[in-house]
């Protein structure tokens, strides 16, 4: 049997879930409040706020799948900047259904 990580067997415990999610809103929050200062504070630590959300609630995926949806050019920037690999496979999908110009 595979050894799971840390992260992993934390994510299990409904509790710990919770505490994660919460977590992630503080780091959003912050994100948010350091924008202003000097630096990329804001392009690192949001992103991975937003990441604890989006891996510890479905309500937060939902409401992140729904602004996707209404805003695709920002979903898209959002899931470069997380790195996500569901937006990697969109990418290349998108790529070999664009036509050719014959």
């Amino acid at each position: 049997m595979a050894k799971r990580s840390l992260y992993q067997r934390m994510r299990t415990n409904a509790h710990m879930r919770s505490a994660l999610f919460a977590l992630g809103i503080l780091l959003m929050i912050t994100g948010i409040a350091i924008g202003p200062l000097p630096g990329p504070g804001f392009l690192i630590v949001f992103p991975i706020g937003l990441m604890l959300c989006l891996q510890n609630s479905a309500w937060a995926k939902r409401v992140y799948v729904r602004f996707k949806r209404r805003h695709p050019r920002y979903g898209d920037r959002a899931d470069r900047i997380m790195r996500r690999v569901s937006a990697a496979r969109r990418r290349a999908r998108a790529a070999l259904e664009k036509p050719d110009g014959d």
